[in-house]
Order: structure tokens, then C-alpha cells, then sequence
């Protein structure tokens, strides 16, 4: 199977097109389905950039589950029994997508919590300020045992101590996020590099392929060649897919982790 690119279209249509059980790791951060009714703004009346692309929309919560049971289900038929598949989500919809998880046969094994650093406020004051997002570590089933993961490195990685489930990591800003031709940000989600290296470092080795069906704009593939992994990314955006492909072509062998040797 081909890796290392980036195919252009949408998962649902994609994710048949691979072969059974051949991926060791997946990377997924779908629609949150924020379901943002009004533009949301600060106390000074200027207006908070939010998620309000229209990949995010969906008319109903069904639309949204049958959305997400389609996907999964492409997810778990390509996943190598060794494999093992991460979901990151907002309140908004990981209980949903967890709920639907289970319900296709996938095995929880941690819920792992962003903690971020720098969460934007809650500018209103009507809620707690959401500082967190859930990822959902999954086997693809209760009896796949064999799933990698790399206790020692991770312990290591955290200074000898071993890593909990809650990871502190500060929202992806300044010069790693990437911008767009006029100057805004490129893509409302785009996740930082570190929250990908502990995933991947975490639960592959050299060599694995790491799937990532919404792709965006490349930080599950750029994260993957500076851990000497491979990667096939699907994104359905054409203005995602060229960035990403920019950004990934741009790493040379100084850009590699000094982490890729440790597994």
C-alpha cells in the first residue's frame, strides 16, 4: 500500500478504497458539531474567531451519528488487530462518538485529557472556561491484547516518572501555526505538534503506517515523518491539502525528533 500522501476527498468515500486490517495506528479529529447558533463576541464588541467552518455543520444530532458510525466503522475494518485508534473531541461531541465506539465493538483504554495551557476565556462569563479536550485511545476490540504501547519511552519521556492520562500542552500559536493568505489562521482546530508526538510516540514504532482521516492541515503527517513513521492523510478541503503538502515537503532530516530512535 502506498503512504507517505495525502489523498484529496472525503473519508466516507476514501476510507472503503484501503485494504482490510493494514493501518497500525489512526489519528482522528473529526466535526465537533459545535452546533453554533449566533457569532460569538468579546465584552469590547470584536468578533472571536470560533469554529464556524462549514465541514462543522451537520442539520442534526442523527445526521451527525450516522456521520460518525460510518467513518468509525471504515476505521475499525482497516485497523490491523495490533492496531490501535485515536478520537479527540470537544463536550460537544465525544460522548457521542465514544457511545457510537463502543456500540461498532472498539475497546477503551484510556481517556486521555488535553489540558491546555492557554485556553481561550469565556469571554461572557456564563460558563467555566473550557480548558480541556477528550481523546478516546481505543483497541479495536476486547480481545486484541496486542496493541502497542510504549510504557518505558513515555516514562521516560516524562522525566522518569510515568505519564498520566491528563497531558498540560499549550493550544497550537505563533510561528507553528499556519496561516493562510491573508494572514488568518489557515484552519479553526489545527492541533500542536506536541499533543501528536505524545500519540504517536506513545503507540507505534518505526516503520508503522498512521492514518489520519481528516487530515487538515497536516499535523498528524508532519508529526509522523519527524518520528520516522509513514502516514496516509485524507482530506476533502483543497486549500487544507495544499498546505499540508508544504509543510510536510519542507522537513529535512535536522527537522527529525531526536524521540524517532527510541522505538
Amino acid at each position: 500500500m502506498e503512504t507517505d500522501r495525502i489523498i484529496q476527498g472525503d473519508c466516507l468515500g476514501e476510507l472503503p478504497k484501503l485494504p482490510d486490517e493494514s493501518v497500525d495506528v489512526i489519528f482522528a479529529d473529526p466535526p465537533y458539531n459545535m452546533q453554533l447558533k449566533n457569532p460569538l463576541y468579546r465584552p469590547n464588541n470584536t468578533r472571536v474567531a470560533g469554529v464556524d467552518d462549514g465541514w462543522d455543520k451537520f442539520s442534526s444530532f442523527m445526521e451527525y451519528d450516522s456521520f460518525c458510525v460510518s467513518w468509525l466503522r471504515e476505521c475499525r475494518r482497516v485497523l490491523k488487530p495490533t492496531g490501535t485508534i485515536w478520537v479527540i473531541g470537544s463536550y460537544h461531541n465525544i460522548f457521542r462518538v465514544g457511545n457510537i465506539m463502543l456500540n461498532l465493538g472498539f475497546w477503551i483504554l484510556n481517556d486521555v485529557t488535553w489540558h491546555k495551557a492557554n485556553p481561550m476565556p469565556n469571554f461572557m462569563g456564563t460558563r467555566f472556561t473550557n480548558a480541556t479536550e477528550t481523546l478516546l485511545w481505543c483497541a479495536k476490540s476486547a480481545d486484541c491484547k496486542k496493541y502497542t504501547f510504549n510504557y518505558e519511552v513515555m516514562k521516560r519521556y516524562n522525566g522518569g516518572k510515568q505519564m498520566t492520562s491528563v497531558w498540560r500542552i499549550k493550544l497550537c500559536t505563533g510561528e507553528e501555526r499556519l496561516k493562510g493568505n491573508d494572514g488568518k489562521r489557515a484552519h479553526s482546530t489545527q492541533k500542536p505538534e506536541e499533543l501528536l508526538k505524545r500519540v504517536i510516540l506513545s503507540s507505534s514504532r518505526q516503520g508503522d503506517i498512521i492514518l489520519d482521516p481528516f487530515f487538515g492541515t497536516g499535523t498528524t503527517g508532519a508529526v509522523a515523518k519527524k518520528l520516522n513513521r509513514r502516514y496516509i492523510g485524507i482530506e476533502k478541503e483543497r486549500d487544507y491539502v495544499t498546505l499540508a503538502c508544504a509543510r510536510i515537503g519542507s522537513i529535512t532530516e535536522s527537522d527529525i525528533f531526536p524521540e524517532a530512535g527510541w522505538v
